[in-house]
């Protein structure tokens, strides 16, 4: 059930339950830097002091969100699944393969610049292999069986939770070697189109572990 902003007991619950519940809580929390997918089982008020932000701040942030938001994603366990993957998996494999291509052409006609994101490439390409293998499993194994509501899965969850925190590893590589996903001064189109794509992967990221960890993997295992 969703709930609102002001029914929130805020700093006792954990970042991971208010993005769940909340509609319009995890563009908030990207607004403060407070990761709620990976670490998404830290109280608020421990994220926020972690970050140096007054979490009064945050609260306020989040009483502000429309009391009638609708649902980021579908309630229902299939429905859901479902939604992870048309709206993520097939998204990642599509915008990877471009975003590698990109990375490459920016590294070699900008060898020369300081600011190039040497490496770039690489990164995106493992990426794009560790994430079709994590998918992969998560198509041909797992989700299956959440439709069928078998029991017995907190082994192969506690594994894509592990997982999951590579990803978030990745995703500090990904904002490091970009400075932010900031272009640089003249950056030419390229080097843009890269920077939003790589940058729209790890929003998109996120919001994919985020719906996994703290909505979809509850409901067949605990932590």
């Amino acid at each position: 059930m969703t709930i609102q902003a002001n029914d929130l007991y805020t700093r006792e619950r954990t970042v991971g339950e208010i993005a769940a519940s909340l509609p319009g809580a995890t563009a908030v929390f990207r607004r403060f830097g407070l990761d709620f997918c990976c670490k998404g089982d830290i109280a608020l008020d421990e994220s926020a002091r972690h970050h140096g932000i007054d979490v009064s701040e945050v609260e306020e942030a989040l009483a502000e969100l429309p009391r009638d938001g609708k649902a980021e994603a579908p309630s229902a366990t299939v429905e859901l699944i479902e939604h992870i993957l048309a709206r993520y998996h097939e998204v990642h494999r599509r915008e990877l393969k471009e975003l590698v291509r990109l990375a490459r052409k920016v590294e070699q006609v900008h060898a020369g610049n300081p600011a190039v994101p040497r490496g770039l490439a690489d990164l995106l390409d493992r990426t794009a292999r560790e994430l079709e293998q994590h998918m992969g499993k998560e198509e041909l194994i797992l989700f299956p069986a959440m439709a069928r509501a078998m029991p017995g899965l907190d082994a192969p969850i506690a594994c894509m939770r592990h997982e999951h925190d590579d990803h978030g590893r990745t995703l500090q590589e990904l904002e490091a070697l970009t400075n932010g996903f900031t272009v640089p001064a003249g950056a030419c189109r390229t080097w843009q189109a890269l920077y939003a794509g790589v940058s729209k992967l790890a929003d998109d990221l996120r919001q994919h572990i985020h719906l996994e960890n703290n909505v979809l993997f509850p409901r067949f295992a605990r932590r």
